[in-house]
């Protein structure tokens, strides 16, 4: 990925080295594709056009017939994709129940008809203004911006000279900035088509282009200045239960799964409204079907470029794959109707030494220690083996990558989730990846904690480390972390002065100045602990990014002027289920980005005496969750010893027992019933306490208890074991 630098720089090089060939015959691909549209949606009968005829749904789908929808986000991946999300961005579209859905505010008072006569008009007025040079009343059609990527790739097809064949907005944005121009100037309600004619006269304005097609130019941009991350998440997706098909996903570039019953996933702008659907499928296992919707949404919206392992048990890898067409919903075939087109390298195919008990169920991430390892693993013979091994180094979690860009972004970050889910963990896994130590994030433990160490180490000569990490409490306050008067021995020895002393604060910053080209990073441990209005005081104003360096002020207890410098940056964490939550103020929550940080059950990659310990999490969040709700679920933390899983019989007992039992009792404020509601048979009907038990009896009792909640429903009907055991 690169940013918005130079662009210029190294262009011949890259220019010579570009399969250009290669790049026109995919436009060759993308002109056959946009001959296609004109052909079956001519200009001048858009006027007349029937709405089964436009739209996405049951309506707009006959056989080999596409409606112009689909033509355009699965019928022309060549000439551009709009692949992904929710079907909303085709503004007016028809879910798989047979409703309409309007999408524009404006429209929603109208029948479903006169929504669609007034959505015809406005494509009929864009490509008419279009035709005649006058995009600026494009800019006037209000419902077309509920549909920009759709709009903008509809005006490319039929006036193809005047627009690049890239869709989607922060793309557009992204090679604008690295062309020369200034998106920042583009406000919320820039329209895409517009950003993207920006685009392109920049793109003419470079010499080296002189002669090339549009498509030819999408290519070059994507191949050397991808906006995408590198360091995506890494999925492992089962093609079907004990991989039966394989032969049929490795044959035809794809991976398919199951739940079929819920439609296309297209047709969906939630989580919610997936888990919805989900539940009225499989109401046994409502559970764990949230999770399941984040994942099939997550499928949904996998991008070209993306990589996934394709795994037969819990010890096979049968290839990798990397995503080459997004998402699609076919009808046509019997079973597993969801499906990715996938290039697909067997030459990954490896057996490990001990399995992943993660990889029981269909969908699991990939962590980035395990892909490291499928990457190392890969057949002995391949000469990039090497080359595999430190291509890797560079790769981050993509917690950890979605955490920078907040920071880039805003400047400071709250991660906040329930007990346990390794917030804390994250934050100082971002201190690694800026300081260039993201080799270290997975790194054994005292290998990371020796990385951290230093990081924490105060330079000689210097006021802070390049990682400062604090805890707020209620006592903690304005003298401890910006400045104020504290005692200190009298110059004679003699008793106690009071000296005006910095706080943290005001020392990173000054070590911050000190190193410009350094980035300086204060971990809060607790931050809604603390009384943040008194803690920061007047700096809160400085925190914003636009203000770093420039904008100062005047400390009202030693009058020193004090700027905050733009290479520092904050993160918090927050324990949600922490009744203190609510108390940030407002103005402290407007200048910081907050992140959810979820339990993860897929870094439980482990058993204890057969009880799966992802399936044992997963089940009693699903009681938790059902009792409490979000915010009062436990972390995977509780079942990990180090970075690994609990391997015992005793380790699981003092964990249960020590750990989660007083926390749990905690949520349930002493009542017994509440208790019972989550922790069921565990719990002693006569005296409401936990029973004890032989540590190698519990594990089978937290299967009873737990493990059947996550796996009912999972042999679904129609679903051919594509769950719990879709392996």
């Amino acid at each position: 990925m690169t940013d918005g630098g130079d662009f210029r720089g190294g262009l011949a090089e890259r220019v010579a080295i570009f399969d250009r060939e290669a790049a026109g015959l995919a436009a060759d691909r993308a002109e056959e594709e946009r001959r296609r549209v004109l052909a079956e949606f001519p200009l001048d009968e858009w006027a007349g056009l029937p709405l089964e005829r436009y739209a996405l749904g049951p309506a707009g789908h006959d056989g080999s017939r596409y409606s112009f929808c689909r033509l355009l986000e699965y019928g022309t991946n060549a000439f551009g994709s709009i692949r992904g999300g929710s079907a909303a961005k085709h503004i007016v579209y028809q879910h798989r129940t047979g409703e309409w859905r309007i999408v524009p505010s404006v429209l929603r008072g109208l029948s479903v008809r006169e929504a669609w006569e007034a959505v015809r008009a406005e494509f009929v007025t864009a490509f008419t203004a279009a035709a005649e040079g006058a995009y600026e009343r494009v800019d006037e059609l209000e419902s077309l911006s509920y549909g920009q990527a759709l709009t903008t790739k509809a005006l490319a097809v039929y006036f193809p000279g005047e627009f690049l064949p890239i869709f989607s907005a922060a793309h557009v944005r992204h090679f604008t900035a690295l062309l020369g121009g200034h998106p920042h100037q583009y406000s919320s309600g820039v329209r895409t088509w517009r950003a993207n004619r920006e685009l392109l006269e920049l793109v003419h304005k470079v010499p080296e282009f002189d002669g090339w097609r549009p498509h030819e130019v999408m290519h070059f941009l994507y191949t050397f200045h991808d906006p995408r991350p590198r360091d995506r998440l890494v999925w492992k997706i089962a093609p079907g239960e004990r991989a039966r098909l394989w032969d049929d996903c490795l044959a035809n570039r794809r991976i398919r799964v199951g739940w079929d019953e819920v439609g296309s996933l297209g047709q969906y702008e939630s989580d919610q409204e997936l888990k919805e659907a989900l539940d009225r499928y499989w109401p046994q296992s409502a559970g764990g079907n949230l999770r399941l919707a984040r994942q099939l949404l997550a499928f949904r919206d996998l991008e070209p470029g993306d990589r996934i392992v394709a795994n037969r048990g819990k010890s096979e890898v049968l290839a990798v794959g990397t995503v080459a067409e997004g998402y699609s919903f076919d009808p046509d075939v019997a079973e597993h109707q969801h499906t990715v087109g996938v290039d697909w390298d067997t030459s990954y195919a490896q057996f490990f030494d001990s399995p992943r008990h993660a990889w029981q169920v269909t969908f699991a991430k990939v962590p980035a220690a395990l892909w490291r390892e499928i990457r190392l693993g890969r057949k002995a013979a391949l000469a990039d083996t090497v080359a595999s091994a430190s291509e890797t180094e560079a790769e981050l979690p993509d917690a950890v990558r979605k955490v920078r860009e907040l920071l880039d972004h805003k400047g400071q970050v709250v991660l906040q989730g329930p007990p346990g889910t390794g917030k804390t963990r994250l934050a100082l896994s971002v201190a690694l990846a800026m300081t260039g130590h993201g080799d270290r994030i997975e790194a054994p433990p005292e290998e990371r904690a020796t990385a951290l160490a230093d990081l924490s180490r105060i330079p000689e000569g210097a006021s802070a480390a390049r990682l400062t990490t604090v805890t707020f409490h209620p006592s903690y306050g304005y003298e401890d972390f910006v400045e104020g008067f504290k005692p200190a021995p009298a110059a004679d020895g003699a008793g106690l002065n009071l000296r005006m002393t910095d706080g943290l604060f005001r020392r990173v910053c000054a070590a911050a100045q000190g190193a410009p080209d350094d980035t300086f990073l204060i971990v809060v441990d607790e931050i809604n602990r603390g009384d943040l209005p008194r803690v920061l005081g007047e700096l809160i104003t400085l925190l914003e990014l636009d203000k770093r360096g420039s904008v100062s002020v005047t400390l009202p207890t030693s009058g020193r002027q004090q700027t905050v410098p733009p290479n520092v940056r904050i993160i918090g964490t927050m324990n949600s289920a922490d009744r203190s939550v609510g108390h940030i103020d407002a103005a402290i929550r407007r200048r910081f980005a907050f992140l959810d940080v979820p339990p993860d059950p897929d870094v439980l990659d482990g058993e204890v005496e057969g009880l799966g310990l992802a399936a044992f999490l997963e089940g009693l969040n699903s009681k938790l969750d059902t009792s409490f709700g979000p915010d009062h679920l436990l972390g995977q933390a509780y079942l990990l010893a180090g970075d690994r899983p609990l391997v015992t019989a005793e380790q699981l007992s003092n964990a249960f027992h020590h750990e989660i039992v007083p926390l749990v009792a905690d949520y349930c404020l002493g009542q017994p019933d509440l208790l019972r509601s989550v922790l069921g048979t565990l719990v002693d009907n006569r005296t409401g306490r936990v029973v004890q038990t032989n540590p190698q009896d519990l594990p089978g009792m937290l299967a009873d208890e737990f493990v059947a909640i996550a796996a009912v429903g999972d042999e679904r009907p129609g679903d051919t074991g594509d769950g719990w055991h879709g392996e």
